[in-house]
């Protein structure tokens, strides 16, 4: 099977990247950090942050009919793991109110910086889709 990239236009405009990358039915979603539609990082801190990048994520699982239960594997690089602890409980909130309570495979990893200079968290995943929910991407 060829890959097919999967590009929602509710994002950015990739540009020597893919937003996501489908696979017969496995979705290979891409590192999203809080890029708004004007290609800036959202202002006010990880919590914020956090909504946006995995918003993102969430928008490229839909571009193909996915759903947050999906997702069997999350990874979120951090440039502040205590700042991200502090607010566990408040990210564990958007984390519910956007994806529910299925949670994937997850790990956490600290890294010293990102592509944006002002980003602090960027997630990237994979994802399996029933065969019954999986349409090809409009991009």
């Amino acid at each position: 099977m060829n890959p097919i990239p999967v590009n929602p236009s509710a994002l950015p405009a990739p540009r020597g990247y893919s937003h996501g990358t489908l696979t017969g039915n496995t979705l290979y979603l891409g590192g999203q950090t809080a890029l708004d539609a004007d290609m800036r990082i959202v202002p006010g801190g990880i919590v914020e942050q956090f909504r946006q990048a995995f918003g993102n994520v969430l928008t490229t699982l839909a571009e193909v009919g996915g759903r947050p239960e999906d997702l069997v594997s999350v990874t979120i690089y951090l440039t502040d793991i205590p700042d991200y602890q502090a607010h566990g409980q408040e990210i564990g909130a958007v984390w519910r109110e956007l994806a529910g309570t299925s949670y994937p495979a997850m790990a956490g990893i600290g890294t010293t910086a990102l592509w944006q200079p002002e980003a602090l968290v960027e997630i990237m995943g994979v994802a399996v889709i029933p065969d019954e929910r999986l349409t090809a991407p409009s991009g």
